[in-house]
């Protein structure tokens, strides 16, 4: 049987192995973090691991992180967050606003720390400067840079007349996050009326096999580019909906370089690694016990000029110089 004194000497053992969070306090267990997303965006989730890393949480050390996708199907984030949920979460990271309202829906308490847009028209934080509740992050710039991606690619192809335009609206993406509702629309008819570029009918889709039918009307109506509206509905078809464009011969723009580096034309807007590693922060202080009511939401400080000339030479299109020596990436 173990003496009292070598029973005492084991608890202490134990106890200095036990993963230490930054701060001095000591949990039972690894920190655990739930992760929901649309889809595997490996350079997403390198940048927040590396951001916390460099903050001192490190996996398979103090920090565990859950990974869950709804791979292109909104309608599994229910059952995903309520995995996590039941797996006790720490905080919930969540990308895009159909997974950060699935989130709200299961938890008041956990913590969660979305990448969003429209997030106080969506209810998700009372105000920027004051959350409210246990919803904090950053919010994107949705449809506020469709203006400025109209003008970066009546730049990149100067003989631009007729512009077709890709809408998400497969329910994803509640109706108050249309582009339609407020300025957002009327936004994007001034840009093109100032450009002189024709805006045909938006080509609403609704489910994944109406990409298809979208892109042909678009050819049928003679568009000369084509702009991806910001989407997680897109987002996570990436590789069809680029596939699509370069089938059409269609140069588009989209929101940000996963589109590129899968082989679009160009893209313009936040840069995603510089959001997770935002978001990384807000876990960090999360975890040292601040409350997400009380974080203000961040909007995006880096936007991003991405261009592929590879693309551009496909559908022979030479890229002014102008545009080039403005991006801050062009892949080769």
């Amino acid at each position: 049987m173990m003496g009292r004194r070598a029973f005492l000497g084991v608890v202490v053992t134990l106890s200095l192995l036990a993963p230490v969070r930054p701060g001095g306090a000591q949990p039972a267990r690894p920190v655990r973090i739930g992760w929901l997303a649309p889809d595997a965006k490996s350079f997403a989730l390198d940048a927040f691991r590396q951001a916390l890393a460099e903050l001192g949480w490190i996996e398979h050390g103090n920090l565990a992180i859950e990974l869950r996708y709804a791979q292109g199907d909104s309608e599994r984030y229910s059952q995903l967050v309520a995995d996590l949920v039941q797996l006790k979460a720490d905080v919930l990271v969540t990308d895009g606003t159909p997974a950060t309202k699935a989130a709200q829906r299961a938890t008041t308490t956990i913590p969660i720390v979305f990448v969003s847009s429209n997030v106080v028209e969506q209810g998700l934080v009372e105000s920027l400067s004051h959350p409210g509740r246990n919803l904090t992050g950053v919010a994107i710039l949705a449809g506020d840079l469709n203006p400025k991606r109209i003008e970066l690619l009546k730049e990149a192809v100067p003989g631009l007349a007729r512009l077709a335009v890709l809408e998400d609206r497969s329910g994803a993406r509640l109706a108050s996050t249309s582009i339609r509702v407020g300025g957002n629309w009327q936004a994007v008819e001034a840009a093109a009326r100032q450009l002189g570029v024709q805006l045909l009918p938006p080509l609403e889709v609704r489910k994944a096999d109406e990409l298809d039918g979208a892109f042909a009307r678009a050819v049928r109506g003679r568009a000369g580019g084509i702009l991806v509206l910001p989407s997680a509905f897109f987002a996570a078809r990436i590789t069809r909906i680029v596939g699509l464009a370069a089938s059409s011969r269609l140069p588009a723009i989209y929101e940000h370089r996963d589109f590129i580096a899968s082989g679009g034309l160009m893209s313009y807007g936040p840069s995603h690694r510089d959001m997770f590693r935002r978001v990384a922060a807000y876990v960090d202080r999360l975890l040292k016990g601040a409350k997400a009511a009380d974080l203000p939401v961040e909007q995006p400080t880096k936007l991003e000029l991405v261009i592929n000339l590879k693309t551009a030479k496909a559908l022979g299109l030479t890229i002014p110089p102008s545009v080039l020596a403005r991006a801050d990436e062009v892949i080769e």
